[in-house]
């Protein structure tokens, strides 16, 4: 694959500024850094457009402090999604710049400004029991450069809140409606506007809602046309579809 920095690499060893060691190890680097624990992919930007989100989740906190820190020498905007406030703080103590979203348990660090979308991203939740998968998509979203607008707590049991912000969702490209118990609210949504929506269910809900495998059952069989899917509270999935969806 073609990677500029392996081609400027080599042009130089040519040049004699370095040995073949220290080109080896420099070319191996490009593609990614080896912290023993994790393979930091250093090449995902250039082949497609973002860099490596760090899913936090299962890792210790030195080691999601130790990835932020290998990516930031690279002068990389970084993500971590599902971080808790300890992995935060870990962060925190060697890049004092990096940033937490509570309800959406994310990391952020911005090392370089991404320019704004002329069109936006409208984030739909069903109920306030959503938002922390709202948060993390509303995060994500913005991270990516995307203008975004949150509406909160419109779900169908009364639907005459939705109908108050209907011509709002109208005005943005695309559509991501996050919704728990049955999952009814992308079908709605869908059903009013002439944008792609993107149905996130959440596993909010009592017994049978099977920890949102009812909701996602239900967004997977919906009658309205134009709806994708992604999998249970996955906020960022759907914001990084709806990024590239609102980039065309």
């Amino acid at each position: 694959m073609q990677n500029d920095d392996v081609l400027k690499i080599l042009e130089s060893y040519k040049q004699g500024s370095f040995s073949l060691e220290e080109a080896e190890q420099k070319v191996h680097s490009s593609y990614f850094s080896d912290l023993g624990h994790t393979m930091v992919d250093n090449n995902r930007r250039k082949r497609s457009g973002a860099s490596e989100v760090i899913y936090c989740a299962g890792k210790t906190e030195e080691q999601i402090a130790h990835i932020f820190a290998e990516m930031n020498k690279r002068g990389d905007n970084i993500l971590g999604t599902r971080a808790s406030h300890e992995a935060y703080q870990a962060v925190k103590k060697i890049i004092p710049s990096a940033e937490y979203d509570v309800p959406g348990r994310t990391i952020t660090l911005i090392n370089r400004d991404t320019p704004l979308t002329e069109t936006s991203i409208a984030i739909v939740s069903a109920g306030t029991s959503d938002l922390p998968v709202a948060r993390e998509a509303c995060v994500t979203a913005e991270f990516y450069g995307n203008r975004v607008q949150l509406i909160s707590d419109v779900g169908v049991a009364g639907i005459h809140r939705l109908f108050n912000h209907i011509e709002e969702i109208r005005k943005a490209r695309v559509v991501i409606v996050i919704a728990g118990m049955e999952g009814a609210l992308p079908s709605v949504v869908g059903g009013l506007v002439d944008k792609p929506v993107i149905a996130v269910p959440t596993s909010v809900g009592y017994g049978a809602a099977f920890g949102g495998l009812a909701a996602l059952l239900g967004m997977l069989n919906s009658c309205s046309s134009g709806i994708s899917v992604v999998n249970i509270d996955n906020g960022f999935g759907a914001a990084f579809q709806a990024s590239m969806i609102n980039h065309l």
